[in-house]
């Protein structure tokens, strides 16, 4: 458990680190509109596909993969 203890904090700098990277590759050069909720193409959905859509699925496993080490600590 004193292993655990140790090499977890280094974990989670790891995690923190490929999960703000994997984030910012997501972000798609959108303007300031955008971040208030209006973008200049409308309200079309798209569904993703390829590299985009293993990028996002890699974001939500390293996520949750983050907050999980987080609540370890806790306990530990």
């Amino acid at each position: 458990m004193q292993f655990i203890a140790s090499i977890l904090p280094y974990i989670q700098v790891a995690l923190a680190i490929f999960l703000i990277t994997a984030i910012l590759l997501q972000s798609r050069g959108s303007s300031l509109g955008g971040a208030f909720g209006g973008d200049g193409m409308g309200s079309t959905f798209y569904t993703r596909r390829g590299a985009e859509k293993t990028l996002f699925q890699a974001t939500v496993v390293l996520g949750v993969l983050f907050a999980s080490t987080a609540f370890l600590t806790l306990f530990i």
